[in-house]
């Protein structure tokens, strides 16, 4: 684990320091390349990739996953198993379910006329959940259930395949649950320029969701505008303030936790005291020497001169999880604007939030807590907005859209409102 004190410099200061730390290891990906492949080879590039890229040794002729697939893979689960996606699935569910806006709401001002603004699913959404070597069948949950609940009406969701070119039934069982049908073998850029553009197999999304690697970031950057996107989700990262009562084997492992992820992702360690950032410091690189997948993840000690300091150390920096372990940490998250998700206490591990809490682990990172949040069915749908104008509503707003439309050189715009102020 690579280990640097950072010196106080003030939140903002701080914060940019970590950043810049961190960022000097990141990979320089360009995925520009990928999609002209991808735009002009239509499925063919896309399994040629999917073969090369995905280290898969069987070859495949199809994206598409056989429907049943997901049923099959659901049935064969272990049970307990089972029941635990269930449950996570339920929370997920009833926390997404909560955010849906209730009816249209009719404005009426009072010039008589009404704007009514109402909420509409997109009509067809798709979605990443990273595989290949590992599963994540908690992805498909996070992602399909908003959009479920949003009312998207097609969704098409895209998972790398293992080595023997199947998807893993992981993830299969995971969509089966959701009640996804449209699943495809594919991942990285690929998979993300095949739902923006389309294939000759797969129909193009309106809005792409899901975590994914440096690859899939930065072609969701690069459809972004062609399609809506959730996010640019980069490497997973974990912000922690210890008080003085913080259990740090605990700690440790929380941050362990988030460098299972990569060691790309920034691990921050906060605190008053001296010895209480010490003390999660040594335990943390205990548990990463004793724990494998932990790699080279780097871990950024502070020592704030108060609390306060802290919690504008972590709005400064905009983490994409925030855990507080200080006595009074309800009060502390009150003044939270900017993290992706707060785990509350010392109860509130990080884990229950990427799996079972009902929070959705798709979260913003690299500092896009500043302007974003978690997942939600938000992303899924869209607002109209509809306009009625009596004619008594025309009369009294006509001159006063033709003043100020020949103020900005738009005549006929004045002529279109006022012919229907003399009728």
């Amino acid at each position: 684990m690579r280990r640097r004190r950072f010196h106080w410099e003030g939140a903002e200061e701080t914060a940019s320091a970590i950043r810049s730390w961190t960022a000097a290891s990141a990979p320089n990906v360009d995925v520009s390349a990928i999609e002209r492949e991808v735009r002009e080879g239509g499925d063919g590039a896309v399994l040629c990739m999917t073969a090369r890229f995905d280290a898969t040794e069987k070859a495949t002729t199809t994206l598409r996953v056989d429907a049943g697939a997901g049923a099959e893979a659901l049935a064969a689960l272990d049970p307990g198993l089972r029941e635990s996606l269930e449950l996570a699935a339920a929370n997920v569910r009833t926390v997404a379910e909560v955010q849906i806006a209730g009816e249209a709401k009719a404005i009426e001002l009072p010039q008589g006329q009404t704007v009514t603004l109402r909420e509409v699913p997109l009509s067809a959404a798709g979605l990443y959940a990273p595989g290949g070597r590992a599963a994540y069948p908690s992805s498909v949950l996070m992602c399909a259930i908003p959009a479920k609940v949003a009312g998207v009406e097609r969704i098409a969701l895209a998972s790398p395949p293992s080595p023997d070119g199947k998807v893993n039934p992981l993830v299969l069982a995971a969509a089966e649950l959701c009640g996804v049908e449209e699943i495809y073998a594919m991942g990285g850029a690929q998979a993300i320029f095949a739902l923006a553009h389309g294939t000759e197999t797969i129909a193009a999304v309106d809005v792409i969701a899901g975590p994914g690697n440096a690859w899939v970031r930065e072609a969701k950057r690069a459809v972004s505008g062609t399609v809506g996107i959730d996010s640019l989700a980069g490497p997973s990262e974990l912000m922690l303030v210890a008080g003085d009562g913080t259990d740090p084997e605990w700690a440790a492992l929380d941050l362990c936790a988030q460098a299972e992820h990569g060691a790309e992702g920034p691990l921050v360690a906060v605190a008053v005291e001296e010895a209480v950032l010490e003390g999660v410091a040594a335990a943390t690189e205990r548990a990463a020497a004793e724990h494998e997948g932990i790699g080279e993840a780097p871990l950024a000690l502070v020592q704030v001169p108060d609390l306060s300091d802290a919690i504008d150390l972590a709005n400064a920096f905009a983490p994409e999880h925030l855990a507080l372990f200080e006595e009074d940490a309800a009060q502390l998250a009150d003044g939270v604007r900017t993290a992706g998700c707060v785990f509350v206490g010392r109860y509130g591990a990080t884990a229950f939030g990427d799996y079972v809490a009902g929070s959705n682990h798709v979260l913003p990172t690299g500092g896009a807590g500043r302007f974003s949040g978690p997942l939600g069915p938000g992303v899924f749908r869209r607002r109209i907005a509809a306009v009625q104008v009596p004619s008594e509503a025309a009369a009294k707003l006509a001159p006063h859209v033709d003043r100020i439309a020949r103020a900005e050189g738009f005549p006929v715009h004045g002529e279109s409102a006022m012919i229907r102020s003399e009728s």
